[in-house]
């Protein structure tokens, strides 16, 4: 088994080296931050992500996995080097690469014997030649040999360690035969596909990934928004879209946006990356435009039913990009929360795992509940944001006694549209008929939308 130093202990390389452990090699998981260290070797996770505390755990107690500040001794006792740090989008919307490149001077002031270099953090196309020039130019015997290797990682947060465990292919992009044998030999006890390239369509593959799923999602969105004008479903559209095996079901699902780490960012580096080389990416800028108008429709509807938001009470449900996981990054959230206060609206709010990370981002603005039913007690709405298990599954009945009226918009269409009908909600989700609940109270609400263009009889 090989010997693995992981330089970056964030979301990709805490996974990423644990799970290389899991298999058999000795994996060191390196960083700068001290207090970061100290609190994995005592056990606390710095990430929310199912499984992964357990699989950390059992991998230290075997002596298969370490962590440590002494990057430079990491370096010299491995076999292979990732490179796992962050590339956070930088104003102009291209990747910075300052960390990258701060490693690979410190690689190469280290490197004693030949080494593997695997770039796994999200860079741009040409990245591993730079990371390969600057290691060059620090190594300090010129005699010694070295590789860099593209191997992008394409875990979903909420299902990292599943995603790792069972990767459907390992990519592998690298400058030279025997640094491809030596990656794929370490992908071997994974039993996935592995697929060798070269160094820069390894790069580019994983932007070409990310992007075109991004892309399914604004298309679906986009669907979805034509759909609600139409009288068709988006769901039944979906449904029948993805039995094309050309198309496939998966990222078909509308709601308000893609989110997270990866998505936002990549993006707008492949924006960047086109534009650097002389191509103008209208596609992709639609791609993104979208997504961000997609995240401001919930609001329209709050007050399509509900009218001046001055005074109201919301209950938000779910705060997280997505279920599973306590990331806040590119959250539908952060663009929402502070477009509903700037219009007077009162928000309580609920999420299982992120809520502390959201307290960073809205402080005491809002009020942040420990359940569901606390959250909308007494709000004049509802407002479904994270497809959250514990806000799929409440007691709807208890829900409608607790509001102070049975409105629901949900952005992530976690409820059947009739079911909601049969349970008295006024209900609006997305690319799917509205649910009206027929009494005094919403006939202005009803007016507003006939105005609209939508029709309906007593009872609908």
């Amino acid at each position: 088994m090989k010997r693995i130093a992981v330089i970056g202990t964030g979301y990709v390389g805490l996974v990423s080296g644990t799970c290389f452990s899991h298999i058999g090699n000795t994996v060191i998981c390196c960083d700068i931050d001290q207090q970061k260290i100290n609190n994995l070797k005592n056990g606390s996770i710095p990430i929310y992500e199912p499984g992964l505390e357990d699989m950390v755990k059992a991998n230290v107690e075997a002596g298969r996995l370490m962590f440590t500040t002494d990057i430079p001794a990491a370096i010299q006792t491995a076999d292979i080097i990732y490179i796992a740090v962050g590339t956070p989008m930088s104003i102009t919307g291209e990747a910075d690469l300052r960390y990258v490149t701060s490693v690979a001077q410190t690689i190469g002031a280290n490197l004693n014997t030949y080494k593997v270099i695997v770039n796994k953090s999200t860079v741009p196309v040409g990245t591993g030649r730079l990371v390969e020039r600057i290691i060059k130019e620090h190594l300090l015997d010129k005699t010694i040999e070295f590789d860099v290797v593209s191997n992008p990682e394409f875990l979903k947060e909420g299902s990292a360690i599943e995603d790792c465990m069972n990767m459907e292919r390992a990519v592998i992009g690298a400058t030279s035969e025997r640094a491809a044998k030596l990656i794929e030999e370490l992908h071997e006890p994974f039993q996935t596909t592995i697929f060798v390239t070269d160094l820069e369509s390894a790069e580019m593959i994983k932007y070409a990934s990310n992007t075109f799923l991004a892309t399914k999602i604004s298309f679906i969105n986009s669907i979805a928004n034509i759909c609600e004008r139409v009288g068709a479903d988006v769901n039944e559209v979906a449904a029948g879209m993805g039995l094309d095996s050309r198309i496939g079901s998966k990222f078909l699902q509308a709601g308000i946006g893609y989110g997270g780490s990866c998505f936002p960012k990549d993006t707008h580096a492949l924006v960047h990356i086109a534009e650097e080389s002389g191509y103008n990416f209208q596609l992709m800028k639609s791609v993104i435009e979208t997504n961000e108008q997609q995240r401001v429709v919930v609001i329209q509807k709050i007050k399509e039913l509900v009218g001046d938001l001055r005074g109201k009470t919301i209950g938000i449900l779910g705060l997280a990009f997505k279920p599973n996981t306590d990331d806040m990054r590119d959250a539908p959230s952060l663009s929402i929360i502070p477009k509903l206060l700037q219009q007077g609206a009162k928000i309580k709010a609920y999420d299982p795992i992120a809520s502390k990370e959201a307290k960073i981002h809205f402080g005491e603005k809002i009020k942040y509940e420990n359940d569901p039913y606390e959250t909308v007690m007494n709000c004049d709405v509802c407002l479904i944001l994270t497809e959250w298990n514990q806000v799929k599954t409440m007691d709807l009945d208890q829900v409608k006694e607790l509001l102070k009226q049975p409105i629901m918009v949900d952005g992530r269409n976690c409820f059947d549209p009739e079911m909601m009908r049969a349970r008295g909600f006024t209900y609006s989700s997305i690319g799917r008929p509205n649910v009206y609940r027929e009494d005094n109270s919403f006939r202005g609400a009803n007016e507003k939308l006939e105005k609209l263009g939508y029709s309906f009889e007593a009872g609908v």
